[in-house]
């Protein structure tokens, strides 16, 4: 899988985000996004994911050279967490698992990043750092070809970065990943290749 973005431009209110920005991705390694903030890192990413459309330029997805005809299929960790609050974190991931993984299997995802007795309580009941970790676990076990994540380790302290990080690398399986960040050491965890926006002028 490759990603090719070709004289992609965008604007909001006439206000320039991203301009003329020429990139390919592969999924030879993870891609990590790293500009100051308000350099684009969410815009490019919702532009990917189809969210926003470019006012310029294009974004093309080839598999072994060869565009696609259809957008290849994504799963995304979001800067907000955009979890069903009243659920608990495995009727989350049910929402958007692939078919055929059982709620047992999805429990045993969970229970590698929560603690087993709040796998059936609410998700509102949870601190700002277990949302973060079932957001990430919903990405990770939903069928895509590319992730991905918007600053996804926002909230979770040293060592449990490095968790997350171990299991999100474990479950690519092939995947491209794609993630915005502003931390160098989240990079070297990942093993990505850094991504630097150009600022505009």
């Amino acid at each position: 899988m490759k990603i090719k973005i070709s004289h992609l431009s965008k604007s909001y209110d006439g206000t320039p985000v991203l301009n003329d920005l020429n990139l390919e991705l592969d999924e030879r390694q993870p891609w990590c996004l790293m500009s100051p903030s308000g350099s684009g890192k969410t815009t490019l990413l919702r532009l990917l994911l189809g969210l926003e459309q470019p006012d310029h330029g294009e974004i093309c997805f080839l598999e072994n050279e060869t565009i696609l005809k259809q957008p290849p299929r994504f799963s995304a960790v979001f800067q907000e967490n955009r979890l069903c609050e009243a659920f608990s974190p495995t009727e989350n991931l049910v929402l958007g698992a692939q078919k055929g993984i059982s709620r047992q299997q999805l429990r045993r995802e969970l229970s590698l990043l929560l603690p087993e007795d709040c796998l059936d309580r609410p998700v509102y009941t949870f601190s700002g750092g277990m949302k973060r970790r079932v957001a990430i676990c919903r990405a990770m076990t939903a069928p895509s070809q590319i992730v991905v994540m918007d600053e996804p380790f926002t909230g979770l302290d040293a060592d449990m970065r490095k968790n997350v990080i171990r299991y999100v690398l474990d479950r690519l399986e092939g995947r491209m990943l794609v993630a915005a960040t502003h931390q160098r050491e989240e990079v070297e965890l990942l093993g990505g290749r850094v991504v630097e926006l150009p600022p505009l002028h």
